[in-house]
């Protein structure tokens, strides 16, 4: 049986690839924690005690069994419990809530990305200071070391998630062994604290201190850093790898937690805690554990690079963020991706942060607000699901798992003012993007007046029979052939180009992640014909290759462009979103000899 356990493909890559940025969290947790409150044995049973039963909660329950369980076909993310929840809403109230929420999801986990990795590397390379000799390294020196690092990983995504995690995947093996032994050492000199396992001094804890004690939380939630990955990653690898590695990672979560904790009750004054744990035990292997950490944190950033592509590349597909250029990184699986543009932002943000806020310690200030708050947005999908759904005990446990978020989540709104507000910047600018994306294509839609399919086929029989045609077949794209973009009356009517066939080629999104579909050309008149190809919300397929597949030989394409002309600030944003995103041909990467674009003038 254990041996099927650990024979399962993937729990090693999902190591390297999801397990990261939650199990490099021991560095910094308890170290944050306790140079807020004193490390009396009371205080280390009770926030013991918090940490892991916010394991067991918020990802444990939350993630690897409520939310993990609705994914569709492997993938996970607030998107897909959008898609998943949108079809069961009756109001249309309830589906632009809906909507909106997801928008703010997404812009907070982005937010959450770019601060995870600055605290995981800072933290890591921070442990240098306990190597004799080097004592007395500069901040700006770990700051440079910290902003290199990052530079080098966010340099080799380019070759892909799935060669990262093989690279990856032994080292983190190796990270959550060493964790877990260092913990069973230390648990050796005060075993006392394994009684912390009892929620009650959790409890007793926040019972005792009153609003003190409840703010604590907004420290405690530092041991979930990378919770939200773990779902977000989903489509990399899949559900099963991910929850199995992760009850394994949990116990030596739990264990090296415990054991920090037991370091504390004998040596109280500790500034550093896993690092002057790791020094104490067993000096002579300090350096090498430290360089494993930095190896570590390294790992930790990729998750959230990993989650960041999945959720991008779900909001281009389901049309809420503008198109970008995908890699696609492996030829078996569709979902590693690499996305060029938000790489290198990404990257640009990390290094403003670790350059704003200097230290990990400081860094802990502006952690929590975003990942709580992207915690909750999941909680109230997963909670309405299972309300809809009729799943009565899931139904319970959700509420109650929700509640719990939502207390996390108003603890940290006490880091606004030290630090907190720099995630909610980070997180308006997506949020800022999408919204004017949104809401431009809206009013580009309405500005563009579709032609109604009746009376476009009225003039094209008379006009198909008058003009002289071009021999071979022309196709044309149009999101919905019952109502056409006037770029395609406009070349037959006002240009006079006409081909023997014409076909119009839409392109329609299903409410599954996955399949792709097509009909046979339909003829609606003589010389016009229909082409549908159904896709999954996640599904990028060659478009190409469907079209040879289904004998359709194209002499030329065209799709339709926009000049859009504004004075409205908003508008000259979203003129310039449009401007630099790939159109849908290019997106779908169709033979660039045979498109050509047809330009429409637009005021908005």
């Amino acid at each position: 049986m254990l041996k099927n356990y650990f024979a399962i493909p993937g729990i090693v890559k999902s190591m390297g690839l999801v397990f990261g940025d939650i199990g490099t969290s021991p560095i910094y947790t308890l170290t944050a924690i306790f140079l807020l409150i004193p490390p009396t044995p009371v205080n280390i049973m009770g926030i013991l005690s918090l940490i892991v039963w916010t394991l067991t909660i918020l990802v444990t329950v939350q993630y690897t069994f409520l939310a993990m369980h609705l994914g569709k076909k492997g993938e996970g993310g607030t998107i897909v419990l959008k898609e998943i929840l949108l079809p069961l809403l009756k109001s249309s109230n309830q589906v632009a809530f809906i909507s909106l929420l997801t928008i703010v999801g997404i812009s907070l986990f982005i937010g959450d990305s770019v601060i995870t990795p600055a605290i995981s590397i800072l933290s890591a390379v921070e442990g240098t200071l306990l190597i004799p000799g080097l004592e007395n390294i500069s901040q700006t020196t770990i700051m440079i070391v910290a902003g290199l690092i990052a530079i080098g990983l966010f340099s080799i995504q380019v070759r892909g998630t799935e060669k990262v995690a093989w690279a990856f995947g032994p080292v983190m093996v190796v990270w959550f062994i060493a964790l877990a032994g260092a913990g069973v050492i230390a648990l050796i000199a005060a075993p006392q604290v394994l009684f912390a396992i009892n929620p009650f001094y959790g409890i007793n804890y926040l019972v005792h201190n009153g609003l003190a004690g409840f703010l604590i939380l907004s420290s405690v939630i530092l041991c979930a850093t990378g919770g939200e990955a773990l779902y977000a990653d989903m489509g990399h690898l899949g559900r099963e790898p991910i929850v199995r590695a992760w009850y394994l990672v949990f116990i030596a979560l739990a264990i090296n937690y415990l054991g920090q904790g037991a370091f504390l009750m004998m040596h109280p004054g500790a500034k550093n805690v896993l690092f002057e744990m790791i020094f104490s035990e067993m000096r002579i292997l300090y350096i090498p554990f430290l360089l494993l950490s930095i190896a570590a944190t390294i790992i930790a950033s990729q998750a959230m690079i990993s989650g960041i592509f999945s959720i991008v590349y779900q909001g281009i597909t389901t049309r809420i963020m503008p198109l970008l250029r995908i890699e696609y990184t492996s030829i078996l699986l569709r979902s590693q991706i690499y996305i060029d543009v938000v790489n290198w932002l990404l990257l640009l943000a990390v290094l403003l942060v670790i350059a704003i806020f200097r230290s990990s310690n400081n860094l802990t200030h502006a952690y929590g607000l975003a990942v709580t708050g992207t915690m909750a947005i999941t909680g109230v999908m997963i909670a309405w699901i299972l309300i809809l759904r009729g799943e009565l005990i899931k139904t319970v446990l959700a509420i109650f798992v929700l509640f719990v978020t939502c207390m996390f989540m108003v603890s940290n709104f006490s880091k606004i003012p030290y630090g907190g507000y720099w995630s909610l910047i980070i997180a308006s600018i997506p949020f800022g993007v999408i919204m004017i994306y949104v809401y431009g294509q809206k009013k580009l839609a309405a500005a563009l007046q579709p032609v109604l399919i009746n009376d476009f086929l009225q003039q094209f029989n008379d006009v198909y029979q008058s003009v002289n045609r071009i021999s071979g077949s022309a196709l044309f794209f149009a999101r919905d052939f019952r109502r056409l973009p006037q770029y395609i009356p406009r070349i037959m009517f006002t240009n006079n180009i006409i081909y023997d066939d014409n076909i119009i080629v839409s392109i329609i999104r299903t409410e599954q992640p996955f399949g792709v579909t097509w009909g046979v050309t339909r003829e609606i008149a003589k010389g016009l014909s229909i082409f549908e190809i159904y896709l999954g919300y996640m599904e990028i397929v060659d478009i190409g290759a469907i079209l040879k597949e289904a004998e359709i030989e194209e002499k030329t394409i065209f799709y339709g462009m926009e000049d859009i002309v504004t004075t409205h600030p908003v508008w000259r944003i979203f003129a310039a979103i449009k401007r630099l995103s790939p159109s849908m041909v290019q997106f779908y990467k169709l033979p660039s000899d045979k498109i050509h674009g047809v330009v429409t003038r637009v005021e908005l």
